[in-house]
């Protein structure tokens, strides 16, 4: 039952992409970048959640940005830990993410999630070579458990934003919470 509804989630966004999804970072004196290609999915949770726990360890984050013009795809669970990112940004350090996305599915997703309220979001790549130094983070692996949980925390941060996201996630929280 729990692999069927992580995998109900990995592809919520429609048909899952045979292109795997990569996350690449850089982090410069507090300016932090996350860039996402492909199809950025449950498989990269860990990793992704992973990462973002380091961003929040940072005393000093002056700007975070995450580049997704070259995703083609990003699950619930991943957007949900973005918006936890988003949150904590916004709560602890006084900013807002700011997003850098031109794919139309995506852009229409992250506006009927909220996502808009929470992230400054732009169609156009910044002047700043912001790029430079980016490396790909090494793929953390999970448990069954340690993924229903970030599964299950992502799609609770996802219902805080709107009460769309509460309807559409509902079942899929409960059918995870069941599980434990």
């Amino acid at each position: 039952k729990i692999q069927e509804t992580i995998f109900r989630c990995a592809c919520l966004q429609g048909v899952c992409s045979l292109n795997p999804g990569k996350i690449l970072v850089s982090d410069e004196m507090g300016n932090y970048l996350l860039k996402f290609t492909g199809d950025v999915r449950v498989s990269l949770c860990g990793t992704l959640n992973r990462h973002i726990n380091t961003i929040f360890g940072s005393e000093n984050v002056k700007r975070v940005v995450i580049d997704m013009f070259d995703a083609e795809g990003l699950d619930s669970t991943t957007l949900g830990l973005i918006a936890k990112l988003g949150l904590h940004c916004r709560k602890q350090y006084g900013i807002n993410i700011q997003v850098f996305c031109q794919n139309s599915n995506i852009l229409r997703t992250l506006e009927s999630m909220s996502f808009d309220e929470i992230f400054d979001i732009f169609e156009q790549l910044p002047d700043s070579d912001t790029g430079a130094n980016l490396h790909e983070i090494g793929l953390e692996h999970l448990e069954i458990d340690e993924i229903r949980q970030q599964v299950l925390d992502a799609h609770k941060v996802l219902v805080q934003l709107s009460s769309d996201n509460q309807q559409e996630f509902q079942d899929l929280i409960e059918a995870l919470e069941s599980d434990r």
